[in-house]
């Protein structure tokens, strides 16, 4: 049966001021639109304020400007929009599945995984590998060898964890995760490649998410580390030795090269690229899009997405980009031709 809670409870487990009836039951949370008895809505934008004057939910969420725009039930706070994710997680909490190691699963002698922790089906843990207290491998998920997964950790079905790889407490990993594979390491002998083994490992600290189909290459020589609380969109390329600071937040399809380092508090649009070798320091807002061939030293934002325009408009456009170079040798010949005062001298 599904969870609910009193607007007295939940202002209790998350703060804020509640204004109005405080016994007000709420099953869950609902679009201003489309919201009904029994749910609670919220407000983080002012152009939606119309929407709040005719929704039908039973309560609303409310940013202290905005604690007068309704007579409903309301909780007021600093930040509506966090406030709205707070409560979502606790109308809506995960499922965990019962402690234990399904029969089908294959855990290789050496390995310990805590009591407390759960291993699904088909799921392979090598040895000398070490899963904490309260912790969730999915069906099909693999373990290598002497990798060590933190406390309170979920890996959801069919991630793959190389050997020898460090992920901390609390995390989340979607399906289809791979950590710890080789980087692009190749050295050009003559006319072939010679493959650089990879002996680093992949370092992920506490309350990180990694996103579906996300891949982190292990190290070349040390370690690819991702800081404490960094959230990961889903199908992004992270290279070997990329080092990720706290709370950076990277959309989904963006590509980071190797040794590049990206500061803390950050964020990277999607598809947005980043060159190998560079540093990206703290607070810094890369657009969608965006590729980032140089260090960033500055905090702020940043964009280099080239307008979209219909065909034809677009290659008439490439078509004068490639002539800039000599306009801007044939303005230098002329600017070097005029006198102190400005007249063209031949």
């Amino acid at each position: 049966m599904p969870k609910t809670f009193t607007l007295n409870e939940i202002v209790r487990h998350l703060g804020g001021e509640l204004l109005g009836d405080p016994k007000v039951r709420i099953r869950q949370v609902a679009p201003l639109q489309t919201a009904i008895a029994g749910e609670i809505s919220f407000l983080a934008q002012q152009r939606y304020i119309e929407q709040l004057q005719s929704t039908h939910a039973s309560a609303v969420i409310l940013g202290k400007g905005a604690q007068d725009a309704t007579t409903l039930p309301r909780i007021v706070c600093d930040n509506p929009y966090a406030y709205y994710a707070g409560v979502v997680g606790l109308l809506n909490p995960p499922f965990k599945p019962d402690p234990g190691i399904h029969r089908s699963a294959v855990v290789a002698d050496g390995a310990h995984i805590a009591q407390s922790s759960s291993v699904g089906p088909s799921a392979v843990i090598e040895a000398g590998a070490s899963i904490g207290e309260n912790c969730v491998i999915g069906a099909g998920s693999y373990v290598g060898r002497d990798t060590v997964i933190g406390s309170g950790t979920e890996l959801h079905a069919n991630v793959t964890i190389y050997h020898g790889c460090r992920i901390g407490d609390r995390c989340t990993v979607h399906s289809g995760a791979v950590i710890g594979a080789d980087g692009f390491g190749n050295a050009k002998d003559g006319d072939v490649w010679r493959k650089i083994p990879q002996i680093g490992g992949v370092v992920i600290g506490d309350d990180v998410e990694i996103g579906a189909n996300t891949t982190i290459d292990r190290g070349a020589l040390d370690d690819t580390t991702i800081g404490n609380g960094v959230k990961l969109d889903n199908q992004i390329q992270i290279a070997h030795n990329v080092t990720v600071g706290d709370n950076t937040a990277i959309a989904a399809c963006a590509g980071i090269a190797g040794s590049a380092k990206i500061g803390k508090n950050c964020t990277l649009g999607g598809a947005s690229m980043i060159y190998g070798h560079i540093s990206i320091a703290d607070n810094i807002n890369v657009s969608a899009g965006t590729l980032i061939m140089k260090s960033l030293d500055e905090p702020g934002g940043y964009t280099g997405v080239y307008p979209f325009a219909s065909h034809q408009r677009w290659l008439k456009t490439a078509s004068h980009l490639r002539q800039l170079d000599d306009l801007f040798k044939r303005v230098r010949v002329l600017e070097s031709n005029k006198d102190k005062n400005g007249n063209q001298t031949s």
